[in-house]
């Protein structure tokens, strides 16, 4: 799965913005505010991955369980999905 193109990222403080464009405008009008694991799995999926592939990116970038890991994975997945916003 990857996100739709068109998602433009920008950090404003301490949030970091996805903001809806081009295709991913077509079906999403708006913008998604989060923090920067949700932020670092939206970069990572601007390239087809499994969510088992995500998981392992977050357990190298980050000091967390795979259970946590793999929960903040989901729960930022079914936003995207529930947003319209991944293909595959």
């Amino acid at each position: 799965m990857k996100l739709k193109s068109g998602i433009v990222f920008d950090k404003s403080g301490d949030d970091y913005i996805a903001v809806a464009t081009g295709e991913a405008g077509r079906v999403f009008n708006g913008f998604l505010r989060s923090n920067k694991t949700a932020d670092f799995i939206m970069h990572e999926l601007q390239d087809d991955k499994s969510e088992d592939d995500l998981v392992n990116a977050l357990l190298e970038r980050y000091d967390v369980d795979e259970e946590t890991a793999r929960n903040d994975v989901k729960r930022i997945l079914s936003v995207l999905k529930d947003a319209g916003l991944l293909d595959g």
